[in-house]
């Protein structure tokens, strides 16, 4: 016989909800602690220094784009991604006055970035776009459709994410065709559902080089890659690999196939097909992993000993704590006084912002609950989900890494404060941990408004850990 513990039992709507309610923006960013709340791994730092005004702001510490915190962010890496060419300043404030002119929500946010990427990937009026514009205009669009779809469970059209996802996949795609050198694309076998890579190279001299598996987060698309590495490696002379592993992009929006918490056997076949490549230095391959990857690529190296070199960016220990303990108190060992709880007394008393945070978070986790909230309904299987994001846990297997390691961190850390530093303390390899500031508006979860500094600092590091031969 079971017995609910009486915090699971006596759930209530404000404390079931705390931290969901005013929050739902924060949540929705990256499915973890809002801002100035205090999770499991301690508090989020205290700093009160603003760019651009008090800690009271929606994004304390950076400008402020959106007075809800969960647009704001995903407004900033539009924006910071003007840099690498993955966005344009303009564009992106131009698109964030008319969202906030119309009443900024999900639909006024999804429908504004789709119109935008649609209109990219149109000719130029009065003109037949040239291939090098062509190129360019398909990059942002593959930016603003990303945009879109991060909130499109959340608007009038819910059912339309597959075909807005390929939108932007097609716009992603036609960037690579267009590229010189384009990317190599392959289907790498994993299970029964390959993995979609895009392999960048300099030049196809055939010339051996250091080589970068970039790994993206529970939400990312593969033009955050371009942003976060591509483009930087390509810059210094190395090969990347871009991949969709379970639970991103193809694998999840058409495949549908969830997220693995072993991500070795995702790790493992793409480093198969690289060190089978002759344009590969097989003694210097990195792996690199973005937001919640800052747990999967750490996994993966644990397991994986021809990675030469590791980045975690940030690291990242228990995907689970970074959601409030409000919702973790929801689950219990037993599946269907769990689901009770969740049907019976939290659902009922969603805003209808909460429940589209709750559903973007838990869809790359279950395919039930994707498929219902394209239909515009609640999941009603809590259990299943949270018990696969809970065991994505990797402190007792972080000891295991053998190759350098680089920890990054930042200001305001606001989806899993405290873990970064807490790996790095875990980390018996060769390490290094290096925190990303305010001082140089490299601020918040993944340096939303400085990803060139974000990549010069990796790239810095990784050149210096695998020297030329």
């Amino acid at each position: 016989m079971t017995h609910a513990s009486k915090d699971a039992a006596d759930l209530s709507r404000r404390t079931a909800l705390t931290g969901l309610a005013g929050g739902a923006g924060v949540l929705l960013a990256s499915g973890c602690t809002p801002l100035g709340a205090t999770s499991a791994q301690g508090p989020t730092p205290s700093r009160t220094g603003s760019a651009t005004g008090s800690a009271d702001d929606a994004t304390p510490g950076v400008m402020t784009l959106f007075k809800d915190p969960g647009f704001n962010f995903n407004g900033l890496l539009a924006l910071g991604a003007a840099g690498q060419g993955a966005g344009e300043v303009g564009e992106v404030l131009t698109a964030v006055n008319e969202i906030n002119k119309a009443g900024a929500s999900a639909q006024t946010y999804t429908a504004t970035f789709k119109n935008l990427g649609d209109q990219l990937m149109a000719a130029p009026v009065g003109s037949k776009a040239a291939t090098e514009t062509t190129r360019l205009r398909a990059l942002r669009a593959s930016q603003y459709y990303g945009q879109a779809l991060f909130f499109v469970l959340g608007s009038d059209d819910p059912g339309g994410e597959e075909r807005l996802y390929k939108s932007g996949r097609s716009s992603w795609d036609t960037f690579c065709r267009l590229s010189a050198p384009p990317p190599v694309m392959a289907d790498v076998p994993y299970g029964r559902t390959p993995l979609p890579v895009w392999f960048f190279r300099p030049d196809v001299s055939g010339e051996q080089r250091p080589t970068v598996i970039l790994t993206n987060g529970s939400d990312g698309q593969n033009v955050d890659m371009w942003t976060y590495g591509v483009q930087a490696a390509l810059a210094r002379g190395w090969n990347a690999l871009v991949y969709d592993g379970p639970g991103q992009g193809q694998l999840l929006q058409v495949d549908r196939v969830v997220f693995t918490p072993r991500w070795e056997t995702v790790v493992t076949p793409l480093v198969d097909w690289l060190v089978a490549r002759t344009d590969v230095d097989a003694g210097r391959i990195a792996l690199t992993g973005l937001s919640m990857a800052g747990d999967l690529a750490p996994r993966a190296a644990a397991f994986e000993d021809r990675i030469a070199a590791l980045v975690a960016m940030p690291g990242v220990l228990a995907p689970w704590l970074g959601f409030p303990p409000e919702i973790r108190k929801i689950l219990t060992p037993d599946k269907a006084e769990t689901n009770n709880i969740w049907s019976e007394q939290v659902v009922p008393e969603l805003t209808s912002a909460e429940a589209a945070t709750l559903k973007k978070r838990f869809e790359p986790f279950s395919v039930p609950a994707m498929l219902a909230a394209r239909d515009g309904k609640m999941f009603t299987d809590f259990h299943t989900p949270a018990q696969l994001i809970k065991s994505l846990d990797i402190t007792d297997v972080v000891g295991r890494i053998k190759m350098p390691t680089l920890v990054l961190d930042y200001d305001y850390e606001q989806f899993y404060p405290g873990q970064p530093r807490q790996m790095f303390d875990k980390l018996t390899s060769p390490k290094d941990y290096l925190k990303l500031t305010a001082a140089t508006g490299a601020q918040l979860h993944c340096s939303p408004m400085a990803p060139q500094q974000h990549c010069e600092v990796v790239f810095d590091w990784l050149q210096e850990t695998l020297p030329g031969r």
